[in-house]
């Protein structure tokens, strides 16, 4: 309280004295998860003093970010997180103000990472842990700090409850788990983010105690209620692929026996070829497509035969219409015939006997 007064008499006196405003003391940016916020001492006791901020980025003026504030801290949280930016501040009092107080600030060098989530699962010696990034201030829940950064791993210490000895794992998956663990007994855990290419080390989270399973946390009945279960899925499944196929085959069998299906009178014609009355109609008549030769038989009886007809009897003269009448066997002259072939026109097969003179 002595020294708070000494300093605000100082500085009264000062200001009196020389008509100077002391500047800010101590800034610093507090940048956790690019939450950037910029702090500062007053130089003197609250009274009238008032402070303004401003910022630079990528060389342009100043810009005012607060202004005429009574307060030491101005948030910075909407600065690109890339590239560099000037912070700077000043003390203000009844018209009079200090000089300025420049800091520079890059923020995805300078932010801390803030500590992971985890979450624990306990089995029968081991411990499930899966980790959760740290989000990111003023950005959407699916965005991260492990969004931002190239290389991230994940630094686990686990120890059992109330003993100091700890172990120690390196993980750069969002989960690990922890084996060679004793049954049914506590064990806590806690991690950090480690950025190796920036040599950057984030901050811990608090521990998780979780207790082991039991060996004989799984009852029997469980494990052939599960079986049970399983076998009913898998006879339901190869009940609906049995019914599946049986379908199809029926829809191709209906569809192929449908398009080939013979119409009814067709069916009733090769029942009865020979009764039925479109027989007369499915053949085509003889005249029109078949063609017979015709035969004729043409007979010669030789000169001598005609001369002398024999010892005991006549023989008619062959008449002059074609045909000829013979006597008996033994009195008939030896004659010698044959058959020419001749083409007409009636169809009809004939015989001539011709005289040879």
């Amino acid at each position: 309280m002595a020294r708070n007064l000494r300093t605000w008499l100082g500085g009264c006196l000062l200001v009196s004295a020389l008509g100077m405003v002391p500047p800010p003391k101590n800034i610093r940016v507090n940048s956790v998860n690019f939450k950037n916020i910029l702090q500062w001492e007053s130089p003197l006791p609250k009274g009238n003093l008032t402070f303004t901020v401003q910022y630079q980025s990528y060389s342009r003026l100043f810009q005012d970010k607060c202004k005429n504030t009574n307060t030491t801290e101005c948030d910075f949280s909407d600065l690109s997180k890339y590239g560099n930016h000037t912070l700077r501040v000043r003390t203000e009092l009844t018209g009079d103000h200090s000089d300025w107080v420049n800091i520079t600030f890059s923020p995805v060098d300078e932010t801390n990472v803030g500590p992971p989530g985890i979450q624990v699962d306990a089995l029968v010696n081991s411990l499930h842990v899966h980790f959760l990034s740290p989000k990111i201030d003023n950005e959407p829940e699916t965005w991260t700090m492990k969004n931002i950064y190239n290389s991230w791993t994940y630094n686990v210490q686990y120890w059992k409850n109330g003993s100091d000895e700890k172990a120690s794992v390196h993980c750069q998956h969002d989960s690990e788990t922890l084996r060679d663990l004793e049954p049914q007994t506590t064990y806590c855990v806690q991690a950090q983010v480690i950025i190796p290419d920036r040599n950057k080390a984030g901050e811990w989270s608090e521990p998780v105690c979780e207790q082991t399973a039991h060996f004989d946390t799984v009852s029997s009945w469980v494990i052939a209620l599960v079986v049970l279960a399983a076998s009913v899925c898998v006879a339901l499944l190869l009940l609906g692929c049995f019914a599946m196929l049986w379908c199809i085959y029926e829809k191709i069998k209906y569809t192929f026996s449908h398009q080939n299906t013979l119409p009814r009178h067709l069916k009733e014609f090769l029942g009865h070829p020979h009764h039925s009355p479109l027989l007369i109609f499915s053949f085509p008549f003889p005249d029109e497509h078949e063609v017979f030769d015709k035969l004729s038989m043409i007979t010669e009886i030789s000169e001598s035969g005609r001369q002398n007809p024999g010892k005991g009897g006549s023989q008619e003269a062959p008449s002059r219409q074609g045909s000829c009448k013979l006597g008996s066997e033994a009195e008939a002259p030896r004659v010698q015939s044959s058959p020419l072939l001749t083409t007409a026109s009636d169809g009809d097969h004939t015989h001539k006997c011709t005289e040879t003179t």
